[in-house]
């Protein structure tokens, strides 16, 4: 054979792997996006906390729905969600920020865990884009995904955990020294 066509050959079977691969990790939950496939939702998991501020009636001004946590005194069910500030603003109790990257396996192993285990009452733990999100990193001292970072009223860190090595929430809440 000449060289040409084994080369021609060669980087053919890799491009139809690689693509035979990337239609894998796509359909198996892989980077969100990829034409249009993607994996779950973080809030989709049954645990997640029902909208904080519901819409007001707009008829009375005076109507609002207090969280049911304040009329049973109960904690409030524990709620995995995007990040945002908002979100942020809205979370009460005990609020984590997971750094995550859609490419990470261990970030997915991580994800699946919460959602499959749901988040303890009282907990939300907001989904942060590892990649978009730099300066939330660099506020958090974050230099690798899978980094969950526990914070106080203020907004500001009082622990932080890498969950590389074992992505479970409760490993990740063990070492923030929030249980697990």
């Amino acid at each position: 054979m000449k060289r040409a066509t084994v080369i021609g050959t060669v980087v053919g079977a890799v491009v139809v792997a690689g693509v035979a691969a990337a239609i894998a990790f796509a359909a198996d939950g892989g980077v969100a996006g990829l034409a249009g496939v993607g994996g779950p939702s973080p809030t989709s998991s049954v645990m997640a906390e029902p909208s904080a501020s519901p819409s007001p009636d707009r008829t009375s001004p005076e109507s609002t729905v207090e969280p049911q946590a304040a009329e049973t005194d109960q904690p409030a069910p524990g709620a995995y969600v995007d990040y945002s500030e908002d979100a942020l603003a809205a979370a009460g109790g005990t609020r984590v920020l997971f750094f995550h990257a859609p490419w990470c396996p261990q970030c997915r192993a991580l994800e699946s865990d919460i959602l499959a285990a749901g988040v303890p009452a009282g907990v939300t733990v907001l989904k942060v884009d590892y990649d978009s999100r730099q300066d939330l990193r660099q506020q958090y001292g974050v230099r690798i995904q899978t980094t969950v970072v526990a914070l106080d009223e203020e907004g500001n860190g009082t622990a932080a955990f890498v969950a590389y090595d074992e992505p479970t929430l409760a490993a990740a809440l063990s070492g923030l020294g929030l249980g697990g």
